[in-house]
């Protein structure tokens, strides 16, 4: 008995959308590049509910005639290849054929269509595979999709779709893919009817200045540009120079016109930033490749953002080199000659003005931050006493009775490059009095959170914090958790918020990097509502725990330890960083070995 069938289409094509058609942003993605290969010189995006209600895509490229656009709900039915060579010798964005289908299983699709040469387009209504109705009409030159009710026949993967802010945020971040390497296109990004984006036909510089520059300063300034063109490959584009580098970073590689991820390259670009950046700095970059063809193959994966290259290790090698040398031309400063120094010629019949007479404070320090003791005892004051009398965690097998603080000796202990170190019976405990006051002070900052309103200190003169449009949406989730451990905040413009108070332990000088952090803590994963508090809390805590190398007196480092041995997860920072070990007396015994 024959048990193999031929599945029906529709069939094949929810399986092709489950590869292809992810969540939103994919179906962005897919009709953005067909008005791309269709010639579009301007193309207009229109969300509604971050692409769960509708997805518009408008574009004023070739378009396409009565029998085209039918075909091309097809399966597998493309204008872009004919043969498998093809896929060696690719020139467009799409070739599989695959994406109308998959988006047509999946959704209520209509489209308006007509060729530049022809009197009348053509509309065509499908929902599921299932063409409703297909009539001749009047429309402009160019194609309009409208994909409405996205996942309708498939409530699993409309449930398990994020919020509304991540959808979104998916959305642009295929925007930015996309709109970064053909600057000479005209784009329009509209969400809610709100025009997020209105690009105009520009230079690369220009484009990257209009996605992620601001009103404060100009963002490509803080750019090098590096150039080199061999035989194998032509390279273009800009690294961040390391004085700007922070922990939040817009990376981008591109080939022949399209985005692409490749950690091989990024390892490249990351070895050329080798000791010019801190562990908590992430370069910038920008770079954009041109490549014959058929040197690349882009048939790899379903998102087509995964290629392989022919010759990969050369180009890392031209990569690494090019990447050096820009870096290199701005790190490079002309040497002072103090042995010779200008003399300026003195104007006749002048006498020279006398010494001022200055007297040097050297006891004053403006910049010397508060007392360890004073961030203590103003969390102490909203802290009840419940949790300080919290008895100390059990004792374990590896350190004894280490965890009694009563059995400690503070007279024992001493200090030495941002470490405190006790002698015990079992060998030497070691504390990292940052990471130590790191986990104080975010369980007292939790603590405010959760429980208590935080207390706050208003502004002489209101911080105003310039986002970019991503930046923003995370900056919505975030604001009533600000507001309760004590940031009086509010948004005064589209993508601008004003503060005009700040949690009373916060320097005013740190606000604006306290909340990039925050930023960039909740953009590297999908964090719950009750995360967001412990971002907020560890992201504080950080900023003003104690600095590593500072020498603590007695009384500060018993404040720190009595708190520390007092919590019920204190090995371990919240984001995962040991603060203590224990060398035994094996372990000393072997470093004399």
């Amino acid at each position: 008995m024959d048990i193999i069938r031929l599945l029906p289409d529709s069939v094949a094509n929810q399986i092709a959308a489950g590869e292809v058609i992810q969540r939103p942003a994919s179906c962005l993605k897919e009709l953005v590049e067909n008005s791309l290969d269709a010639g579009a010189t301007r193309i207009q995006i229109i969300i509604r509910d971050a692409g769960r209600t509708l997805l518009q895509v408008i574009d004023n490229g070739r378009g396409m005639s009565e029998t085209d656009a039918r075909m091309a709900f097809e399966r597998h039915a493309t204008s872009k290849i004919t043969q498998a060579k093809d896929l060696f010798d690719l020139h467009t964005m799409g070739f599989r054929g695959e994406a109308l289908a998959s988006i047509c299983a999946v959704a209520h699709v209509e489209m308006t269509t007509k060729p530049a040469d022809a009197q009348v387009g053509t509309y065509i209504e499908i929902a599921g595979s299932e063409v409703v109705k297909q009539e001749v009409c009047s429309c402009p030159d160019g194609t309009n999709f409208k994909i409405k009710d996205l996942f309708y026949n498939i409530p699993v993967r409309r449930k398990f779709l994020k919020s509304n802010q991540t959808e979104l945020r998916n959305l642009l971040t295929e925007f930015y893919r996309i709109v970064l390497v053909h600057p000479e296109v005209q784009f329009t990004f509209v969400v809610d009817d709100e025009i997020l984006f209105d690009l105009k036909p520009q230079s690369e510089k220009q484009r990257i200045e209009s996605i992620f520059g601001g009103k404060k300063n100009v963002y490509v300034e803080k750019f090098v540009s590096c150039n080199v063109e061999t035989e194998l490959i032509k390279i273009h584009g800009f690294l961040l120079v390391p004085e700007n580098a922070t922990k939040i970073a817009q990376q981008y590689f591109f080939v022949n016109g399209r985005y692409m991820r490749h950690p091989y390259f990024h390892k490249a670009i990351m070895e050329a930033y080798s000791k010019m950046l801190t562990p908590d700095q992430t370069p910038s970059y920008f770079i954009y490749f041109e490549v014959p063809a058929n040197a690349i193959d882009v048939n790899i994966h379903p998102t087509k953002t995964e290629i392989k290259f022919e010759n990969e290790q050369e180009i890392f090698q031209i990569l690494l080199a090019t990447a050096r040398e820009a870096l290199g031309k701005f790190t490079m400063v002309s040497v002072m000659d103090y042995e010779n120094p200008p003399v300026y010629p003195t104007p006749k019949n002048s006498t020279p003005p006398a010494r001022p007479n200055v007297i040097v404070d050297t006891k004053y320090n403006p910049f010397q931050k508060k007392e360890v003791k004073e961030y203590i005892s103003l969390l102490d004051e909203n802290l009840p006493q419940k949790t300080m009398n919290t008895p100390p965690s059990e004792p374990t097998e590896l350190m004894g009775k280490l965890w009694d603080f009563d059995d400690l000796d503070i007279n024992s202990t001493f200090s030495h490059l941002g470490y405190i170190y006790f002698p015990t019976e079992k060998g030497m405990l070691i504390i990292d009095q940052y990471r130590a006051h790191v986990c104080v002070l975010y369980h007292q900052f939790l603590l405010n959170l959760t429980d208590m309103p935080a207390k706050s200190q208003s502004l002489l003169f209101p911080e105003v914090i310039e986002l970019t449009p991503d930046e923003t949406i995370l900056m919505y989730n975030m604001l009533p958790e600000l507001r309760d451990v004590g940031f009086m905040i509010e948004q005064t413009n589209k993508n601008e918020f004003t503060i005009q108070g700040i949690p009373y332990v916060l320097d005013a000088s740190q606000i604006e990097n306290t909340i990039k952090n925050m930023l960039s803590s909740w953009e590297q994963k999908p964090f719950s509502v009750r995360d967001s508090q412990q971002i907020i809390a560890l992201s504080l805590a950080q900023k003003v725990a104690v600095e590593r190398n500072r020498i603590l007196s007695r009384e500060e480092k018993e404040e720190i330890l009595q708190m520390l041995f007092n919590l019920e997860e204190n090995q371990r920072t919240p984001d995962g960083k040991k603060v203590m070990i224990l060398l035994d007396e094996q372990s000393l015994a072997n470093r004399f070995n």
